[in-house]
């Protein structure tokens, strides 16, 4: 009879889309590593793209249904008709709901890849200022060295806010959603403390390079006078062997 054989076909069907959505839609899914995540957008394109497939077999149940009902008694029209319209109703909301969950599932993928991209690029320059930390650690030389060192130091602090911004933000997305939380928490908490303390210590350094810099345009200055002050005295003593005179009586300027 054909109208069993369709009627098997729409439960068929139905049992599919019904399968699909409690796999698919109706768990709840934890996401506590970047390997579930991963699993997860992989499982549900599958999904997505299965749904799709069906849409041929979808188009052949109702090519049929409407087939049989254009020959078939009016009697026989209502029943039919109403499963074949819940069925496409039904079909149509599992592939949306698919479509949707798979966006946001691989948004959600984005967004952890990029806070991983804007931790590393902010490790990388935290990694120079604790290089740069350790070449200005106990800087030898002149004022005039001590000063570049300090430029350079603070060059490297002049580090845009925007990196930071950014992590603060995806993280926020991702945790508020419960992604991911606990190890996002872990790198956030370990890569804040890093930046604070070596933010401290940047700072540290640039008072003490200030205060070397200081100490070298002193030490630089007595001895400006003390080189004026010998001229003056060698200039003196000069004109008195010119002059041939005694050291006897000159005891001062002998000295």
């Amino acid at each position: 009879d054909k109208t069993v054989s369709l009627r098997k076909d729409l439960s068929e069907m139905h049992e599919w889309i019904t399968q699909a959505e409690e796999e698919y839609l109706e768990r709840d899914f934890e996401y506590k590593t970047p390997e579930e995540l991963q699993k997860a957008v992989e499982e549900l394109k599958r999904a997505k793209e299965e749904a799709t497939q069906k849409e041929v077999k979808v188009k052949l149940i109702t090519d049929s249904v409407n087939s049989f009902i254009a020959k078939a008694p009016p009697a026989a029209h209502e029943a039919l008709k109403k499963e074949l319209d819940v069925l496409i109703t039904s079909y149509q909301r599992l592939c949306s709901r698919l479509n949707g969950k798979c966006k946001t599932l691989e948004e959600v993928w984005a967004c952890w890849r990029e806070l991983l991209s804007y931790l590393d690029a902010e490790n990388k320059w935290l990694n120079e200022i604790e290089l740069k930390l350790k070449a200005t650690e106990n800087i030898q030389g002149g004022a005039e060295e001590i000063s570049e060192s300090l430029d350079s130091l603070e060059r490297l602090m002049r580090h845009p806010e925007d990196n930071r911004n950014q992590i603060r933000e995806l993280a926020q997305t991702l945790t508020d959603g419960g992604i991911l939380d606990e190890l996002i928490n872990e790198k956030l908490e370990k890569f804040n403390t890093r930046w604070e303390e070596l933010q401290q210590q940047a700072v540290r350094r640039q008072k003490s390079l200030e205060q070397s810099i200081q100490s070298a345009q002193e030490t630089d200055k007595t001895l400006r006078l003390i080189q004026e002050s010998l001229a003056v005295v060698d200039k003196q003593l000069t004109a008195y062997i010119a002059d041939r005179v005694d050291a006897a009586q000159v005891p001062q300027e002998a000295q």
